[in-house]
């Protein structure tokens, strides 16, 4: 058995592994894991327990604690390693095989034995980096161990990457370093080492264009962010680059004694001075669309293995994108809109992003890819689904997330209206005015088009997205293959949640100890809300609202009748059955006809023969419109929650006529 401190804390055995449940026990083992083969004092670890105000029975729930580490030891055969009570606190014992912390140190160390070997150092540091397995302690709640030790772990980590930079460069391996280093500098911005590497990978790539715009930014960011110019070696490869001088042939740098670099940080509202790369206040930020830190939910798929878009590997392998997980730097305020014009809202992040990570490394791919390539036609990324499947949620999201590629502006632009008529394209020209503006450094822009109803909404604003050197994020219930087969453009048809990103997204809204106390029954009301996203959102808010009702009380309540539980008291617009309802009510009446017939005179697949005077063109126009799913050549399905709003519209309108 091995422990795996770096990332959620877990038990792996093999290639099996056990993510331990956010609990006191759990605060423990990760305390004295972090400080394996040393004493720690019992006051320090009722500390990383407990907070600074800790209860008077702390002394005793410390040792129950203890007892219930050696019972799950025991529980999963944990032989080699054990917690011993010493004389002022507790230790535990474990070797670089069990506990992959030591493993790193003990790989690092290697490392720099083989210094008189670039590739072999080279080979051991990313043998060690590799046992980074994602976001540090995110399912240990101790605002102790976050402040103390993540920091101190992270800061190991950057040491390491930055010396597998150096190697890389030093091997004339550039276009390795330029992932490396994207990845990094947007994880670190104020750690101007790793910019001066990136800076030099690009311009020795042949990208000076791009190397010098990459200095801007960052003498940007360091003058708004903290008040400092950049360091003389960082001018000094500036001025080198303007003059187009040779740099060299690059040698393997010596890693150096003690960091050397000395910059500023802000804290709260002060600044200090700091020797050496920044460490973050906290891990680098999770992957997109996964639990927050202080969560954890069952394993989701990983983007990056999973990714069928070939402009992801080829971004990436450009440097020209972050790898999952990386977050941009802070964006650059848009200019003032001109006067006259209607402001459209800036995208901004959505809380507890869950899911779609294939998606949304695809999506970040092309746009940030696309940046090198502003004379092309304007990169058009059309995400179209059924009513509630969260297109606008990802929309938005994937804009938050590249805003650093988009300086000139990310703006989002209601395609609809409050009743859900159609705008027209001149409305929708009107307000981008601001975003679609060409800005005087031709800084790139990003327009969301949310809600859109056809394809003649959209063409008109390409051209003048084009001269803005922007892109376009489109989404649409409609599959508006006509835009897509004039423009061009990639698609991304969303379906509802899976099992595991439903289940995900409870744990990241309402908190891993509610859920976990009733695993079995937070599955039932995944299942309820038949994974659509939209009905989730409602359910865990109801949910937040009302901290004391059991997630088994709640199955019963809501499955006695869903659909009327899936609506917010407070606002009425806001409800699976309203959002259906504007739905079917932008359908032509034949359609919507032959849509209730379906729903409520067939089983859960059917073809056109089981529906009475219809055809396939038909259903497919309602497939187009993501009111039914699948279809040609197999079946077609109709989701549980349309169909039961079906049966119950038939039911009110048989009530009505009955009445009269």
């Amino acid at each position: 058995m091995r422990f795996q401190l770096l990332g959620p804390l877990s038990l792996a055995d093999g290639p099996e592994a056990v993510v331990l449940q956010p609990s006191k026990p759990t605060i423990l083992l990760a305390a004295l894991l972090l400080r394996a083969n040393s004493v720690v004092s019992a006051d320090y670890l009722q500390r990383a327990v407990w907070g600074e105000e800790q209860p008077a029975t702390a002394k005793a729930a410390l040792q129950t604690c203890v007892l219930r580490l050696r019972r799950l030891f025991a529980k999963h055969g944990v032989t080699e390693t054990s917690i011993e009570a010493v004389p002022g606190g507790y230790r535990i014992t474990a070797e670089p095989h069990t506990l992959d912390l030591l493993g790193f140190r003990d790989q690092v160390r290697r490392a720099v034995l083989l210094s008189h070997d670039p590739e072999a150092e080279l080979c051991e540091l990313k043998d060690a980096l590799s046992l980074w397995q994602g976001s540090l302690l995110a399912n240990v709640r101790s605002d102790v161990l976050h402040r103390d030790e993540v920091p101190r772990l992270a800061e190991e980590r950057l040491r390491s990457v930055e010396r597998v930079c150096d190697l890389l460069l030093g091997l004339g391996r550039h276009g390795e370093a330029l992932v490396e280093l994207w990845t990094a500098t947007r994880v670190y911005p104020g750690h101007e080492r790793l910019h001066e590497q990136l800076i030099e990978a690009l311009y020795r790539t042949g990208r000076q264009t791009q190397a010098l715009a990459e200095y801007r930014r960052v003498k940007g960011f360091l003058l708004d962010e903290l008040g400092v110019d950049p360091s003389p070696a960082l001018q000094q490869l500036e001025l080198a680059i303007l003059r187009g001088e040779d740099l060299g042939p690059g040698g393997v740098r010596t890693p150096p004694s003690r960091p050397v670099a000395s910059i500023a940080r802000h804290t709260g509202g002060e600044t200090r001075a700091l020797e050496g790369p920044v460490a973050p206040a906290a891990d680098p930020v999770p992957l997109p669309g996964t639990p927050a830190a202080g969560t954890a939910g069952p394993p989701l798929p990983d983007p990056a293995a999973a990714e069928p878009d070939p402009a992801v590997g080829a971004a990436r392998e450009a440097g020209r994108i972050p790898a999952p997980g990386a977050v941009p730097a802070a964006p650059v305020p848009r200019s003032a809109a001109p006067a006259g014009a209607s402001r459209a809202p800036e995208a901004r992040s959505v809380p507890n992003f869950t899911g779609r990570e294939t998606e949304t490394a695809a999506m970040t791919a092309r746009l940030t890819a696309s940046a090198a390539d502003a004379d092309r036609h304007p990169p058009t990324i059309l995400v179209s689904g059924a009513p509630g499947v969260g297109k606008s949620a990802l929309a938005q999201h994937v804009a938050h997330l590249v805003r650093d590629a988009f300086p000139g502006g990310r703006a989002v632009v209601r395609a609809t209206r409050p009743d859900g008529e159609a705008r027209t394209a001149a409305d929708l020209t009107a307000e981008a005015a601001e975003v679609l503006r060409p800005g005087a450094d031709g800084a790139r822009v990003l327009l969301v088009l949310d809600d859109v109803v056809q394809a003649d909404q959209v063409r008109p604003l390409l051209p003048a997205v084009a001269r803005a050197q922007g892109a376009v994020i489109v989404t649409s219930r409609m599959g508006l293959a006509g835009l897509v087969a004039t423009h061009g453009g990639w698609v991304h048809r969303l379906s509802v949640f899976t099992a595991a990103e439903s289940y995900a997204l409870l744990v990241s809204v309402l908190g891993a100890e509610r859920v976990e106390a009733e695993p079995d029954a937070a599955r039932r009301l995944t299942g309820l809300c038949g994974h659509l996203p939209l009905a989730l959102r409602i359910l865990t808010a109801r949910l937040l609202t009302r901290p004391a009702l059991s997630l088994g009380d709640a199955v019963d309540w809501f499955g006695d009748d869903p659909l009327a539980r899936l609506a917010l008291p407070d606002a009425p617009g806001l409800s699976v059955t309203a959002v259906l309802d504007a739905a079917l009510s932008r359908l032509d009446p034949r359609l919507s006809e032959v849509f209730h017939r379906a729903a409520t005179g067939t089983g859960s697949t059917f073809t056109a023969d089981d529906v009475p005077d219809t055809t396939e063109a038909v259903l497919e126009r309602l497939a187009d419109a993501g009111l039914l799913e699948d279809g040609p050549p197999g079946p077609y399905r109709i989701h549980e929650l349309l169909r039961a709003h079906a049966r119950r519209t038939d039911q009110e309108r048989i009530r009505r006529t009955e009445k009269v």
